[in-house]
């Protein structure tokens, strides 16, 4: 009988410097990026710089003690944030940069979206500082081929998932790019001869729909009534749009492409003439409302400076009688803020452009909060069904609609034409609401009074 005992064969044995590697690619590949690869499924802005800095960084600071690269890791996720609140946005990174010095001003703790956000990010950071107590410390040249393959690879995987929505995100004006407004397009300042009033209104978050009957169908629907088109010539279009809303105000009331920042520091006549300071100049009244708060984005500083010679905020219109509404930006209701436009052009001595800009369909859009958002289905079943976050920005433009229609057919309402336009399509950041929307267009609609024309 053969007693031979069989030795059993050698397992392979993992490399140190192998376990290291991965220790490193846990951290720097995978923590560094996973909130932001969920995020996949739904959709998200194109991250190659991110995915590609945090890989770069964690190389650098592989052989460094772990407080460094701790505080490494934390400047890598805090980049990495800015830059997807800023595609998601479509603001420039410095314009973003800039906006944080007004954040105490906004409540996103109204927002269930940025709760659960700011759990995530800072479970990561924790869970960071606990996997960086391993050796992240690799050397073989093999191994950081392979980390390179690694960054490189998920770069291309996040350009590959994105591939069906670039032009959706980050959309700054090129050089060079040629400027269209609704204010030009529709002939708006053109009738400015004294004759009646101008009113202008940008509405927060109103995009054009894309292929979405249901959006469509209800966009501007009211404006189609019989009472509106007994008083007005109504047109509509779309004009091009880039970066956030205060880069629409600029289109719209400086006719041109830019931001407010650089009318802050500076009193060239050619910077600042701008509509309402062109108006002005002609005899109207200039009046200005937003319903939130005039220290955000320093627009008590710089509506005077392009010519508003009288400004309403939040404040000024809750004590007129507007209610609260809230959100992350909570301020005065814009279904109220119609019956005071047409207050002021009631009393008005002399003509008068009254601009307002909305507030209350700013992304994410709450239910309760005194919206009028909950029941979206009366607004559109459709919507409420399949897309229930434009569900609820119907339901808030169809208040602000039926409250303005209100006011400009009654008959003891001034002859005025009003223009209304979106300052940027809706920033949703699941592809599945995004995707509903032109990417690069917003809607206008002009009611023209009819009656007197313009003098020759």
């Amino acid at each position: 009988m053969d007693m031979t005992l069989e030795v059993p064969a050698k397992q392979p044995r993992i490399s140190p410097d192998f376990t290291r590697f991965m220790n490193w690619a846990l951290v720097w590949i995978i923590l560094a990026n996973i909130p932001f690869m969920a995020m996949w499924m739904v959709g998200a802005p194109p991250r190659a710089i991110p995915i590609a800095l945090a890989g770069l960084v964690g190389l650098i600071v592989k052989r460094m003690p772990r407080t460094v690269q701790w505080l490494a890791f934390a400047g890598v996720m805090i980049y990495s944030l800015l830059s997807f609140v800023s595609g998601l946005f479509s603001l420039t990174l410095d314009s973003l940069l800039y906006s944080l010095q007004f954040f105490s001003e906004i409540k996103p703790g109204n927002s269930i979206e940025y709760i659960a956000a700011a759990f995530v990010v800072v479970g990561i950071l924790i869970g960071s500082w606990f996997l960086l107590k391993r050796d992240t410390n690799f050397a073989k040249p093999l191994h950081i081929l392979l980390g390179g393959a690694l960054i490189f690879g998920l770069v291309g995987a996040d350009a590959a998932v994105g591939e069906g929505m670039r032009g959706h995100y980050f959309r700054p004006a090129p050089v060079g790019a040629k400027f269209e407004s609704a204010v030009s397009k529709s002939g708006f300042a053109a009738r400015a001869d004294g004759q009646r009033h101008l009113v202008l209104i940008i509405v927060e978050s109103l995009g054009v729909p894309k292929n979405n009957k249901a959006m469509s169908d209800k966009l501007f629907a009211q404006y189609k009534s019989s009472a509106v088109t007994a008083r007005y010539d109504v047109s509509q279009g779309t004009s091009l749009y880039y970066n956030s809303t205060t880069s629409g105000e600029m289109r719209e009331l400086c006719g041109r492409w830019g931001d407010y920042y650089e009318l802050l520091n500076t009193d060239d006549p050619k910077t600042l003439d701008c509509l309402p300071a062109q108006l002005a100049k002609k005899g109207y009244a200039t009046q200005a409302m937003h319903s939130f708060k005039g220290p955000f984005f320093k627009r008590e500083d710089w509506y005077p400076k392009i010519g508003f010679q009288e400004r309403e905020f939040a404040m000024d219109l809750e004590k007129r009688g507007a209610e609260w509404c809230g959100g992350v930006f909570a301020g005065a209701c814009d279904r109220q803020v119609p019956k005071m436009l047409s207050e002021n052009l009631k009393r008005a001595k002399q003509p008068t452009f009254q601009y307002w800009l909305t507030l209350n369909t700013h992304l994410p859009v709450p239910t309760q909060q005194n919206l009028h958002s909950e029941n979206c289905e009366k607004v559109s079943v459709e919507l409420a069904r399949d897309y229930p976050m434009i569900c609820r920005q119907f339901a808030i433009f169809d208040d602000i609609d039926k409250a303005l229609i209100k006011e400009i057919t009654a008959s003891d309402f001034p002859e005025a034409d009003i223009l209304l336009v979106g300052d940027h399509m809706p920033p949703f950041f699941d592809r599945h609401h995004r995707s509903q929307f032109d990417p690069e267009r917003v809607p206008w609609l002009y009611l023209k009074a009819k009656g007197s024309q313009p003098k020759g």
